[in-house]
């Protein structure tokens, strides 16, 4: 991969990574604003719980995310960004541009894929 490339990806994730922290301060800050002495009711009551699990549903989404483009950042700095942890090819272009902090190609993706569905069986 190009160094014009390996800077393109590393501004791309630095930009999410960006994003994804201010996605998850906004989330905690909006469950810690929620006051469930305002319940009026069983279905206020009923409303702020599903609101709380759902806003911690999405930070532990989004936490996630955020390890794996530090992850990927790593992988950059180590030299290996951009390589198929399973097969040790390139990523396709095309792939890292969908998903820069992918860790496999798309055919070994797929491999892991129907791995993990085949062992929830």
């Amino acid at each position: 991969m190009k160094k014009s490339d390996i800077a393109f990806f590393k501004e791309l994730l630095l930009s999410r990574k960006e994003q994804v922290l201010k996605n998850i301060n906004s989330t905690a800050k909006e469950i810690r604003d929620m006051d469930i002495s305002d319940a009026r009711d069983d279905a206020d009551f009923a409303n702020l719980n599903t609101s709380n699990f759902i806003g911690q549903a999405l930070s532990v989404q989004q936490s996630k995310e955020l390890f794996e483009i530090e992850y990927a950042l790593g992988k950059i700095d180590s030299g290996t960004y951009g390589i198929c942890e399973m097969c040790e090819e390139e990523i396709s272009i095309q792939r890292l541009k969908i998903k820069p902090h992918a860790k496999y190609c798309i055919i070994c993706r797929e491999i892991v894929e129907q791995t993990k569905n085949k062992r929830s069986f």
